[in-house]
């Protein structure tokens, strides 16, 4: 089990425990009260929070409490040495506020003030917050519901809950600054997403975007730019655990057998090949190419395919499924975010779940609506339960990831878990439930093979979509929801009026009764694009404070209001909550820009 380094010096949440200044017995009675308050918010993030690679999340924690700007500055410059990238200030009492704020306009910050009379921290976060909004650095209010005596040590729970969605979502933006997204290819099928937008990359996310023609992996297969020794044992473990499944291709344009192995042959090398291309290998160096062994720094990526390559070479479907996966020959690793047909805005809220969950992500098409007089009339069954109103289909070649089938489990229960808590037998259950089908030739003329996985029922999952609109710029779509099961039969007969040899999900989103979730139907109407990722559990609330550190509106959610976490400048922008999100970014702009 492991990780490659490829997001580098993981960023660490910085501790600012500010202080009534006034020496001569204010400030002295307060030193240890205050400090303790940093070392407990310090200790219980360090205990509740992994970065995307397994890794603890480490706190730094200013040298002495913050008084004034002068121990302020102190503050900022040891987080600046110590690789700080969220900022978490603290308080039990009154403090100077503009004279204590953290000005990094780039780093995302919370104000914790205590809730308690003995003490006003509430005055401070008050009067805090309003020098950030004044100064246009916006920063999230914490603040506990229930007042607290000055001696009680405990963090309510309130409190803990809006620290660890702050602090994972300003994590996920400090991870991506300085990275790339590595465009494989050009656009497909003249799918928007396709179009990459170097601009929204470098602007909102603060990565850059990378390129290289789809021609490098035949040059690499060629030249044998790859490591041998890996091919040799990868090969070997696909043979292995890799099932072929049914070709659903007329008997007269099937592959022979001794075409299927050439195939495998291939399609192992991409998935190679993708890898190297992303993060790099150092293992190429020992071979003479020691510049492709540097890889292009890359934490998500795209691959064109359709239709320049696949209509002479095997798909990549068996590269981008196995790489999104969180297991392959090594055994159980940090999963990689590669979208089909180079759908960048689909990378990117795949990058977002992962950022937030360290799990697997599933790649789909938004394919199809099922509404229950639909389903009766063509398969006879009256559809009840979760199914009552309908559901979607989310079904497509390539990237889903195999953890998608639903055979890990939490608590008894299906899941996709964070890569470092997937078991052995997880990992082969997920193969096991999987059949490789060769490829079907109308989509897929050069050969390949398609994932073909049915995901169980009763998992909560989140679909989510960026999307680019001319004069608004990015905006962000969740729907929080469940996979359901059908029986047999009917999911048989509705999975084959598409293409069968790929992975199939359905869905059914929670409807609220208003706007795009009065019904399964308007969900469907109102989704923006022909793709949707889909991460475990319902995180709907963690993907809208992170979109709001980068200015990214949503225009499309089904989250509980009271679970919405936003920097308490928005609710200076209009009364209603989403106008004012839309307002607010476009306020203070892209924060890259």
């Amino acid at each position: 089990m492991g990780s490659d380094n490829r997001f580098g010096n993981l960023p660490k949440i910085g501790i600012r425990p500010t202080i009534d200044g006034r020496l001569g017995g204010v400030r002295e009675s307060l030193e240890e009260q205050t400090m303790g308050m940093a070392k407990r918010a310090a200790k219980y993030l360090e205990d509740n929070l992994r970065h995307p690679d397994g890794s603890q999340v480490k706190c730094i924690i200013a040298e002495t409490c913050i008084g004034g700007v002068a121990e302020a500055a102190a503050a900022a410059e040891l987080f600046r040495r110590e690789g700080v990238g969220v900022s978490l200030t603290v308080t039990p009492c009154w403090c100077y506020g503009s004279e204590t704020i953290d000005m990094d306009p780039l780093m995302p910050k919370a104000i914790w003030g205590f809730n308690g009379t003995e003490r006003p921290g509430a005055v401070y976060l008050a009067a805090a917050l309003a020098g950030h909004n004044q100064k246009g650095i916006p920063a999230f209010s914490i603040y506990g519901h229930d007042v607290q005596d000055s001696n009680d040590e405990s963090i309510p729970a309130d409190v803990r809950e809006k620290l660890l969605r702050f602090a994972r979502a300003g994590l996920a933006q400090a991870i991506m600054r300085g990275k790339s997204y590595l465009a494989m290819g050009a656009v497909s099928m003249g799918i928007a997403g396709s179009i990459v937008d170097a601009g929204f990359f470098e602007e909102f996310l603060g990565m850059r975007c990378e390129f290289v023609d789809m021609s490098e992996f035949t040059r690499r297969i060629n030249e044998g730019i790859f490591d041998p020794d890996e091919f040799k044992k990868a090969l070997e473990w696909t043979r292995e655990h890799c099932r072929e499944g049914k070709d659903y291709n007329p008997p007269d344009n099937q592959t022979s057998r001794e075409g299927k192995d050439r195939d495998w042959d291939f399609v192992v090398k991409m998935a190679l090949i993708a890898r190297d291309l992303m993060v790099g290998n150092p293992k190429l160096t020992k071979i003479g190419y020691g510049e492709e062994a540097l890889g292009h720094n890359a934490i998500a990526a795209g691959f064109q395919g359709q239709r320049q390559w696949t209509d002479h070479f095997p798909n990549g479907d068996f590269m981008e499924a196995i790489l999104c996966s969180s297991f392959d020959w090594d055994g159980i690793r940090q999963p990689y975010m590669l979208a089909t047909e180079n759908d960048s805005l689909n990378a990117v809220v795949m990058l977002f779940g992962h950022l937030l969950t360290g799990a697997a992500q599933v790649f789909s098409d938004v394919r199809t609506y099922w509404s229950p007089d639909a389903v009766k009339r063509v398969t006879g069954h009256a559809l009840e339960g979760d199914a009552a109103n309908g559901f979607i289909h989310l079904i497509n070649s390539g990237p889903s990831a195999l953890d998608g089938s639903g055979q890990q489990s939490i608590a008894g229960k299906p899941a996709m878990k964070p890569w470092w808590d997937i078991t052995e037998e997880e990992a082969r259950k997920c193969l096991d439930n999987t059949t490789w089908g060769p490829a079907v030739g109308g989509y897929f003329r050069g050969g390949g093979f398609s994932s073909t996985f049915r995901t169980v029922g009763q998992m909560p999952i989140t679909m989510s979509r960026v999307n680019i609109i001319k004069g608004l710029g990015p905006v962000l779509q969740i729907a929080e929801g469940n996979t359901i099961e059908l029986p047999d039969e009917v999911h048989r007969i509705l999975d084959e009026r598409t293409d069968p040899s790929w992975p199939t999900t359905w869905f059914v989103p929670r409807l609220t009764g208003e706007g795009a979730f009065r019904d399964v139907y308007s969900v469907m109407a109102n989704w923006g694009a022909n793709h949707g990722a889909f991460t475990y559990g319902h995180i709907g609330a963690d993907l809208i404070t992170l979109a709001s550190i980068l200015r990214i509106p949503v225009c499309m959610h089904n989250v509980d209001p009271e679970k919405i976490f936003r920097p308490s400048a928005w609710s200076a922008f209009g009364m209603d909550a989403e106008g004012s999100d839309y307002r607010a970014c476009q306020n203070y702009g892209p924060l890259y820009k």
